[in-house]
């Protein structure tokens, strides 16, 4: 250990072990320290300490307690089912224990009650404070050796904190990984250590601490919190930590005033530190008031919203309540829902419903405040509520000076509002000696009072204070990821505000004015106007801009309602993580929510979307159509959700709304039932203040908000969630400019540090993320590692992969919410006038090959034992352990489907294998090589794929019949009890399960002690000792269930194999594993008197029926080999190639299940190339479609062939059957693989004749027709017996062709195309778009409408189809209605007819700025139609 006076550096764990013993003794714990104990002497301890505690008559007297005894205390621990029930055990003070000790001759055969714990005999009374290193934690078995913690803190024998300890620069998540598998291990589950309250990871530099979660699943990285000062600023040094957080008396308090048993949530809690500060400010300020002499003000806490102001208040509320010094404490807030929400939370705190007293009226609120009940102390009520106490109100003067006599404490959440002043008042006239406290997360300043009363005015000086500032780095709240949305494009506005402040409509209208244009000038230039609506100009002065001048109805409008309504639903998926997540938007007043709800109804009524806002009705017509808008929304609720709410119970149906969206009971189960969630909450004020839910990580804003309202209603989407919730994402719309301006004000008054609240950009974090993959693949690279394949070898390259990878994966996640995805490689972002490009470096095959390496860090190294390797790196195990799994599957079977698919259809190419390849790597090195024998196996025909099973199916089949041969070789070595050495691996134990129904014991006692003494000697390689047998049987079998991994080296071993055979379960991935690419096998002969013999065969039995209506089947066969061999034209004559491979490799080779599937499938897909063919050779032309100019369909070319166009009409059942085989084929040819690669062997013969029969059913009733047309079938080329060269690829078409309309181009075709073209144009180049306005819409709109994609002058369909594109980026938003009024004049007329005559000056600059995007975009289309057009005649 080295040593300064800043900072103390540990080279040895032990040193800083002994080094935090030695200062916590210094800090009230005892000098006497308890070394490596093992659980059976705590137990022992603690009730040394009972006895010693509790030494009363009519408790222990002189009788110790028995062992009998301890096993009672014992037994009431375990029989607690949470560390909540431990906790209230602990605090509960008593135990209760039946007396077995005859030496107890008072209490002997009677129940006592033992105290343990006395959370006010603080370093007093009989409290007894004592330290353990080293404690021994219980493994399965003695062999199995003991684990040890580092240090217990004991109080009165009961071990409530548990430390873990890391040396110096090792991460503190190491500690934090250490408890969570001691977790796993069940160290906590059970006995004296189920006890624990509290468990702290330190390392010399970092301290977290945290409440026992429990059970290992709900081990949440965000719930670990790092203690700071009361100025917020963390505590890094051990020192510090160790005197402010483990000292005595704050250890005890922190175990008995601190944590909290939170019913409703079944989670133990502990207070962070500024909620510490917080709650002792208040309970010293209150028992330090002079009650008669306080004016009332008792102070505020500033605690931004979402940091447990609820939890904060609730604990001062208790404690001052149980100290005794106030005689009642009332809990104030605004509406009822809240009231039911708070009044849940203080119940789930307190643990018993009847501690925490509601008011359902004002009769029942005056008998609780007239109360002397003690558990009528706590109250939970309503400002409003409250302010009717008040002789107005019909109450006694007599009964109100009652009450006034007592001390009473009011704790108001949610203090900024406006509407309090009053009541307040009342309030505190009523209630003379109360002394009043505030709780707020935007207090009202000077500065932006506005009116209104100041919260230092009401409540006094600031206590505490906790911003959001302070919230977002410690990682207590989420930030914020802010989006301003135009719905008019900027040019728009300001002409829109330049004609509002001229009084006209159009520019012609002033054109003649200079006075006037020049205004019309100042106000469409960005340099001389800005566009919020007030605004500091460069010196300072304040000054209006475009939004002062805009109609002030502009946003109120139809056109913006459902360009909100379209971006909603445009981003909701991705948002909201495919229905994760839950939206809110908040609207200007009710009028404009209702008109939201039905715009949601008529345009994505598959969304789940509710609306709630004050139901107050009047007799008005607005009161009219609120009442039925409210009508219509119960009945869509109720018969969405199955309740049954109405008018009169519009409050319960506010309260179910807001369960539903928290997930609160009883809907805390329908996070997988997206019919009971809400997608999308319309509100107009209510709920955007004061209602928690983590659900909601989406605000959208379509009013003006400024201050306070800005950071309550953003902070709805702050709640932490864990890693899926990155950030709260806002996105607003109406004078977007002006919020933009109101937002950076908020934050100028609530955030002290502005810069942290808002999170990086998408341009940002995708920069990040290239960054971190690149350091991560020069690490790779430097140890010549391809394709990341394996892990590097040293140990500080392994530490920056750790921190690079886990910063670049939370990236991603951010990045995800973004719109990021995988399939998009290049982002273009839009600065001005300026655009700058991200390309992505990495793909999702290669993240997921280096997350299968991240996760490879953390395996523990075969046959090791207790601990593993000391890691410097940090753990994250949101990677390494959350679900990921099904992604992972889902992303190799789909690679592993498209191998198989290319392999069955003869398409296999060295790309699709190094696809698969690089899938592979992201497996565990034995399952990457279990991987390829699979393949191998599929390859050769040995393995059969079944319907249903995945890649990672067959591997565990696999690797489970590799076990069970593994298990045969143990068994017959040693005679043990094969079945039941299966059934204990297929149950999956841990170390301490292993021997679950003494089935462990059972197998060892099946082993034959002779043989197992001969198999440990080859295994070993030495003579072992008869004595060592079964001690060493034990660690062999052990071993061999516990560590798949040692299973082949203990198998290899007594087979006498070398290591270096071992290639099944090596630990380290192979650089060089490799898929083969099958080759090309020789050329077999083309031996037609083989392959007639063998058609005749498939011809006998499926063309039988039909035999009388074509020619002999010799003569059929001739037919085929003619038309395949004849010349015709160059486009058709290449089908012969590929009908006499596959023929060969069917009829020839002995094929196997591959072959047979290629060959199929080369049948198929030249069926129609063939039929083609034979149509040309008989009526010397094409098949013609059905309409001129179009593509040539399969339907065209049957119709060509009256013996199967007529299939469909016959009667004969032969050719109704080979009509049923028609319809097969087309079925199989219009299918991506043809037929399932899990199809049978006998199915795939049965199709191979199927296809067969087709060519020759074609070809036998067309020889007629081919020898009308002059040809003799017996005079074709001779083909000697020599092998076939087959060349599968033909020459490359010709693209260059000529685009003209598309009216007869499928719907998704021409959407396709012009999907493309959008896409080019509005990144034309690769350099600024040419389109860039709102006017360039009109020339998208006339090469739309001209070329035949929409038709003309149907706007609305304009823009439906362009919405159905879904198009990622648009540089402009389309306005129809503007687009409307444009298309006029010269725009009116066919692209062709465009001419600039008799325009000048802005108008002609405008044309020939629209004529430039017209041209490109004309060029773009025309080049798109080409190239389907080309495709189509290639194929």
């Amino acid at each position: 250990m080295t040593t300064d006076n800043a900072q103390q550096y540990f080279i040895r764990e032990s040193d800083f072990e002994l080094a935090l013993t030695n200062l916590l003794q210094e800090h009230g714990w005892t000098h006497e320290v308890i070394v490596q104990p093992s659980e059976d002497d705590l137990v022992q301890n603690w009730a040394n300490i009972l006895y010693a505690n509790n030494r009363d008559i009519d408790r222990l007297g002189s009788a110790p307690l028995t062992t009998t005894e301890m096993k009672q205390v014992i037994d009431k621990v375990n029989a607690c089912n949470t560390p909540n029930d431990v906790n209230r055990l602990i605090n509960g003070e008593l135990i209760s224990v039946k007396r077995d000790n005859p030496n107890d001759r008072n209490n002997f055969g009677k129940e006592v009650y033992l105290k343990i714990f006395d959370a006010k005999e603080i370093a007093a009374g009989q409290s007894r404070y004592q330290i353990v290193r080293q404690p021994r934690f219980k493994t399965a078995h003695q062999l199995g050796g003991d684990r040890r913690g580092d240090v217990m803190l004991l109080i009165n024998g009961m071990p409530v904190i548990h430390i873990e300890l890391k040396r110096s620069k090792v991460d503190v998540s190491q500690a934090t990984f250490q408890i969570k598998r001691y977790m796993h291990e069940g160290v906590f589950a059970s006995g004296l250590f189920k006890m624990v309250q509290i468990f702290v990871a330190m390392t010399p530099e970092e301290t977290v601490y945290f409440a026992n979660p429990g059970k290992e699943e709900n081990f949440k990285t965000e719930f670990l919190f790092h203690w700071a000062d009361f100025n917020n600023e963390v505590v890094s040094d051990w020192r510090r930590v160790t005197s402010d957080l483990l000292s005595i008396p704050m250890a005890h308090q922190l175990v008995g005033f601190y944590t909290i048993a939170d019913e409703k949530d079944n989670t133990l809690k502990v207070l962070r530190s500024y909620q510490y500060f917080a709650v002792n400010k208040i309970s010293d300020r209150t028992h330090n008031t002079n009650w008669d002499n306080h004016q009332h003000r008792g102070g505020y806490i500033w605690h931004t919203t979402g940091s447990g102001k609820t939890m904060t208040s609730f604990k001062s509320a208790q404690l001052i309540a149980n100290s005794g010094d106030a005689d009642k404490v009332i809990f104030l807030m605004d509406r009822i829902e809240l009231s039911i929400q708070s009044l849940d939370e203080y119940r789930g705190f307190a643990g018993d419903s009847d501690e925490v007293q509601d008011t359902q009226d004002t009769a029942i609120l005056m008998s609780k405040l007239k109360s002397n009940d003690s558990s009528n102390r706590l109250i939970v009520t309503s400002i409003q509520k409250m302010s009717n106490i008040h002789p107005k109100q019909g109450i006694a003067q007599a009964e109100i000076d009652l009450i006034g006599k007592k001390r009473i404490v009011f704790i108001i959440d949610e203090c900024h509002r406006s509407v309090f002043g009053d009541m307040l008042v009342s309030i505190k006239n009523t209630f003379p000696r109360a002394i009043l406290f505030g709780f707020t997360g935007t207090p009202i300043f000077e500065q932006n009072a506005h009116k209104e009363i100041t919260t230092e005015t009401i409540f006094g000086d600031m206590l505490a204070k906790y911003t959001i500032a302070n919230g977002i780095p410690d990682g207590n709240v989420l930030g914020f990821d802010p989006y301003m949305v135009n719905t008019f494009h900027e040019d728009e506005l300001r002409e829109k505000a330049a004609f509002a402040q001229l009084g006209v409509k159009r520019i012609e209208e002033i054109e003649n004015d200079d006075e006037k244009m020049k205004i019309y000038r100042k106000f469409t230039d960005p340099k001389q106007m800005g566009m919020a609506a007030s605004y500091n100009d460069a010196t300072g002065e304040i000054r209006h801009g475009i939004e002062y001048y805009l109609p002030k109805d502009i946003y109120q409008q139809d056109v913006h309602h459902r360009a909100v309504v379209s971006d909603i639903v445009k981003t909701r998926e991705t948002l909201s993580k495919n229905g994760k997540f839950h939206a809110m938007l908040a609207t200007q007043n009710i009028p404009e929510a209702i008109a939201y709800y039905n715009l949601f109804k008529e345009i994505c009524p598959s969304m789940n979307v509710v609306a709630v806002f004050d139901n107050n009705i009047d007799n008005s017509d607005e009161g009219i159509a609120r009442e039925d808008a409210l009508i219509q929304m119960l009945e869509d609720y109720n018969a969405k959700y199955g309740m049954s709410f109405q008018l009169s119970t519009y409050a319960k149906y506010k309260k179910d709304v807001a369960k539903r969206l928290a997930h609160k009971t009883p809907y805390n189960t329908i996070e997988h039932d997206h019919s009971q969630q809400i997608d999308l909450l319309i509100v107009v004020t209510q709920m955007l203040t004061g209602y928690d839910s983590k659900w909601v990580n989406t605000l959208y804003v379509d009013k003006v908000m400024k201050y306070v309202d800005i950071i309550q209603s953003f902070s709805r989407t702050n709640r932490l969630f864990g890693p899926d919730k990155p950030f709260g994402t806002i996105r607003y719309y109406t004078f977007p400019y002006t919020m933009e301006q109101n937002i950076n004000d908020a934050l100028e008054v609530y955030a002290n540090r502005p810069l942290g609240i808002f999170v990086d950009k998408l341009e940002s974090n995708l920069d990040q993320i290239n960054k971190k993959f690149l350091h991560i693949k020069d690490i790779f690279t430097a140890h010549e590692i391809e394709n990341f394949e394996r892990l590097p070898e040293t140990r500080v390259d392994r530490n920056m992969f750790a921190k690079d990878f886990s910063q670049m994966t939370h990236l991603l996640e951010a990045a995800k919410l973004q719109t990021f995805t995988w399939e998009k490689k290049k982002y273009e972002f839009e600065h001005g006038d300026t655009y700058t490009y991200v390309t992505m470096l990495i793909d999702e095959e290669t993240y997921m090959v280096l997350l299968q390496r991240y996760r490879e860090l953390f395996e523990r190294v075969p046959g090791g034992g207790g601990d593993d390797t000391e890691f410097d790196y940090p753990i994250d195990t949101y990677i390494t352990e959350t679900g990921t799994g099904t992604i992972d599957a889902e992303y190799l079977d789909a690679k592993f489907v498209k191998f198989v698919k290319k392999l069955y259809a003869g398409e296999l190419t060295d790309a699709v294998v190094k696809e698969l390849h690089k899938a592979f790597a992201s497996l565990s090195a034995k399952d990457q090589r279990t991987a390829l024998v699979i393949i191998h196996d599929i390859q050769s025909g040995d393995l059969r794929l079944e319907p249903g099973k995945t890649v990672l199916d067959y591997i565990t089949q696999y690797q489970q019949r590799e076990l069970r041969h593994l298990i045969m070789i143990f068994a017959e070595a040693t005679e043990l009890d094969s079945a039941l050495l299966w059934n204990i691996i297929r149950r999956g134990p841990l170390e301490q399960t292993i021997n679950e129904y003494n089935q462990f014991d059972t197998l060892k006692a099946s082993v034959n002690p002779d043989k197992a003494r001969n198999f440990l000697s080859l295994v070993e390689g030495k003579e072992i000792k008869p004595r060592m047998v079964m001690p060493k049987m034990d660690k062999v079998l052990r071993d061999f269930i516990l560590e798949p991994n040692c299973r082949v080296q203990i198998i290899n071993k007594y087979l006498g194999r070398e290591e270096a055979e071992d290639t099944d379960i090596a630990d380290e991935p192979n650089n060089d594993i490799t898929i083969p690419v099958p080759t090309e096998t020789p050329a077999a002969s083309f031996d037609m008197d083989l392959i007639a013999a063998k058609m005749t065969d498939v011809f006998s039995t499926t063309l039988s029926q039909v035999k009388g209506q074509i020619r002999d089947f010799d003569e059929v066969i001739k037919g085929i080999f003619f038309v395949i061999e004849k010349a015709s034209i160059p486009s058709l004559d290449g089908v012969g190639i590929y009908i006499k491979k596959a023929l060969t490799d069917l009829f020839v080779k002995t094929p196997s299940i591959v072959e047979k599937h290629v060959a199929f499938n080369l049948l198929v897909t030249k069926f129609e190339a063939y039929l083609k063919k034979l149509y040309f050779l008989e009526k010397d032309k094409e098949v013609a479609p059905y309409r001129e100019g179009d593509d040539v369909t399969w339907k065209d070319v049957i119709h060509a062939h009256p013996c199967l166009w007529n299939l469909k009409y016959s009667s004969n059942e032969g050719q109704q059957m080979l009509f049923n085989y028609l319809m097969l084929v087309k079925d199989w040819r219009n299918a991506e693989s043809h037929i399932s690669p899990t199809a049978s062997e006998a199915e795939v013969d049965a199709a191979i004749q199927v296809i067969i029969a087709m060519y020759g059913y074609a070809t036998g009733a067309s020889i007629t027709e081919l020898e009308q047309a002059g040809y003799d079938i017996e005079k074709r080329q001779t083909t000697q017996a020599t092998p076939v060269q087959y060349e599968l690829y033909p020459e490359p078409v010709d693209y260059t062709m000529v685009a003209e309309s598309v009216h007869d181009l499928p719907e998704e075709t021409r959407k396709d195309i012009f999907k493309k073209s959008l896409n080019s144009l509005f990144g034309y180049k690769g350099s600024k778009s040419a389109f860039s306005k709102q006017r360039h819409w009109i020339a998208v709109y006339r090469v739309a409408a001209d070329m035949g994609f929409v038709i003309e002058g149907d706007f609305d369909y304009f823009k439906d189809f362009v919405d159905s594109l879904a198009l990622n980026y648009m540089p402009v938003m389309l306005n129809v209605n503007s687009l409307e009024r444009a298309i006029e004049g010269v725009y009116a007329t066919d692209k062709a007819d465009w001419t600039s005559e008799g325009l000048q000056g802005k108008k002609l600059s405008e044309y020939q700025d629209i004529k430039l995007c017209l041209d490109s975009f004309e060029n773009i289309v025309n080049e798109n139609v080409a190239k389907h057009k080309a495709k189509k005649v290639q194929s």
